[in-house]
């Protein structure tokens, strides 16, 4: 259950006692410090090279940013799989949230613009490469931007494109999650286009886990140092069958069927 700050801004239940029972899966401090090191100097290399990428045709930097994430994920260690098929083009794939990491792998596999809050636009580093690969941002705090935020989804919907977005409004420890919230799958109703429910599931030594988890108070370094920590961490995503929106429903009610049935695909 989520509970509500304002109209559309949810606030998860899950807190760092989520985190309490993780097993003492960690790695030795010289592999920490090397995944440090690795990791800083893939963000660093990204960073420097943001008014190149910002030069390249499309078709290149969604290579690009698949190889930068790639490498993200290489320099802490790691392992990723996915299956189902994920989309590559017109469509609104939308999936649960447990970490920043989230975003990472959905980048390793798909060509996605993502949404995210503003806030990220000013984060050292990682905000500019965001506006570089076309993020689009959201202000959570002003309930009347969301319109025009839902038409620029629209807009690169229905030019072919593809945009991720995490309905739930807010990260969960991954064995527990919040439902989707129907505004952002307004704009698959606009476009026409289908909806893809993508599950993330992180696990460690091949059991579920939530020491990725990015969730209450704690800071973003409390989360990426468990995460430069944990030993055997991987992620999986599952890409289930395509929603259609329904063209003999109203769009209000469209959005609300779409925004149901993704959650309940994504939470069995």
């Amino acid at each position: 259950m989520a509970v509500m700050d304002s109209l559309w801004l949810p606030r998860s239940t899950c807190g760092t006692d989520c985190l309490a029972d993780q097993p003492s899966l960690t790695v030795s401090r010289p592999i920490m410090l090397k995944r440090i090191v690795c990791t800083g100097s893939v963000l660093l290399f990204a960073a420097l090279s943001v008014p190149v990428l910002a030069l390249l045709p499309q078709r290149q930097l969604v290579h690009a940013q698949r190889g930068l994430a790639r490498a993200i994920l290489a320099g802490l260690g790691i392992k990723h799989a996915a299956t189902g098929k994920l989309p590559q083009r017109s469509a609104l794939l939308v999936a649960n949230h447990v970490s920043w990491l989230d975003v990472v792998v959905l980048l390793a596999y798909t060509p996605a613009r993502l949404l995210a809050k503003r806030e990220v636009r000013s984060w050292p580093l990682i905000g500019r490469l965001a506006a570089t690969l076309g993020t689009v941002f959201v202000d959570r705090s002003r309930p009347k931007s969301l319109p025009s935020t839902v038409a620029e989804v629209n807009r690169n919907l229905a030019a072919g494109g593809v945009v991720a977005v995490f309905p739930e409004g807010t990260t969960w420890c991954g064995r527990m999650g919040g439902t989707f919230r129907p505004a952002m799958f307004q704009s698959a109703v606009d476009a026409r286009v289908p909806v893809v429910p993508v599950r993330l599931t992180f696990a460690q030594a091949g059991a579920m886990s939530t020491v990725a988890a990015f969730i209450g108070e704690e800071t973003l370094m409390a989360s990426l140092k468990r995460v430069v920590a944990a030993r055997d961490l991987s992620i999986s995503l599952r890409a289930h069958p395509k929603l259609y929106p329904a063209p003999s429903e109203s769009r209000t009610h469209s959005r609300r069927v779409l925004a149901r049935a993704a959650c309940a695909v994504i939470s069995t």
